[in-house]
């Protein structure tokens, strides 16, 4: 099978296209022909070194995957060959999904939503399952709360918000003015530009000085230290973004405010959870753009530097050539 290696850390251009062996199924395995991946943060910290200590190269990356089942291994009665599903493999736990097959535990997938494309499917199970963990199991977020969701018009943010509106929320959202339109289309109630307005000071307005309930926080560092100043009396502020260095969080502690980092854990519970939404017409992916594996190099370096260029939504790898129809 075509695979997409990486042979070094370092820039986009570390990937070579070779052919590689494919993996023999196990006890309560499936073999997955991949349709499409997509490229997530995660993808180009690994890549660039972040992880250096927990990837042994040359290593097959990369974590969302909307295949078609070709063969099962023993045991496995939940799903047949020919089923459409979609999952993210595991986490430093094996070989990930830039190739044309991928084997995995029949615990992590889940049965493609019915309404989507491998295209659309593949966009939404790292990111989905991390909001829904978010949300659902970490921040607990109830019915009439409010949340404020940083970088509402990124590959995270965009789902983020259609999320917490399923759930009943009231969302506000930092964007580019050039952005509010769209993510007010996603359902965020209001939106707050960054770059020249104070979040802190728009939240205090927007809820008449009481804060938000819950805070989800997609960039880390300043971002992190300020939310506090945010906060409702009992918030909680979920992150996804590691801390590289230490953070003053004092503010956090007046408000009796819970902090959760997620390094989310996939399964089928959450993408099933996920698909439900995405059925029902809640949830919708949002595709910045679409590439061929072979140009995996230029998918990593738009991700990576898209924001200056007004990329929205997700970045996808058609691995089959078929994906998209």
């Amino acid at each position: 099978m075509k695979a997409a290696v990486l042979t070094r850390f370092g820039g986009p251009d570390v990937f070579e296209l070779r052919d590689v062996e494919v993996p023999d199924v196990g006890p309560r395995q499936v073999r997955v022909r991949v349709h499409a991946t997509a490229i997530n943060p995660l993808d180009y910290q690994i890549r660039r070194g972040d992880y250096k200590d927990y990837v042994s190269l040359p290593a097959i990356t990369g974590h969302d995957i909307s295949g078609v089942i070709e063969e099962l291994g023993s045991g496995v009665h939940e799903f047949a060959v020919g089923d459409e599903v979609y999952y993210t493999p595991k986490i430093f736990g094996g070989a990930g999904s830039y190739a044309e097959q991928h084997v995995t535990d029949v615990e992590l997938i889940g049965r493609k939503p019915r309404n989507l494309t491998h295209i659309e499917a593949a966009s939404l199970t790292l990111v989905g399952g991390t909001v829904w963990e978010a949300f659902s199991q970490r921040a607990q977020l109830r019915t009439g709360e409010t949340i404020l969701i940083h970088g509402g018009a990124g590959g995270v943010g965009t789902i983020a918000v259609q999320v917490a509106k399923a759930m009943g929320a009231r969302v506000i959202t930092t964007a580019l003015a050039r952005d509010h339109d769209f993510v007010r289309s996603l359902g965020a109630d209001e939106a707050i530009d960054f770059t020249t307005e104070d979040y802190v000071e728009e939240v205090a307005r927007l809820t008449g000085g009481e804060g938000v309930n819950v805070i989800f926080d997609t960039i880390g560092g300043d971002t992190l230290t300020r939310s506090p100043l945010a906060l409702a009396d009992g918030g909680r502020v979920v992150s996804l973004v590691d801390i590289a260095q230490p953070q003053n969080l004092i503010e956090a502690w007046g408000k009796n405010a819970a902090y959760h980092f997620v390094f989310t854990r996939q399964n089928r519970g959450k993408l099933d959870a996920l698909t439900d939404l995405i059925e029902r017409g809640l949830v919708k992916p949002v595709i910045g753009a679409t590439l061929p594996l072979a140009r995996i190099d230029e998918a990593h370096e738009l991700l990576e530097n898209g924001s200056a260029r007004g990329l929205r939504g997700k970045v996808v790898i058609d691995v089959s050539g078929e994906a998209s129809a």
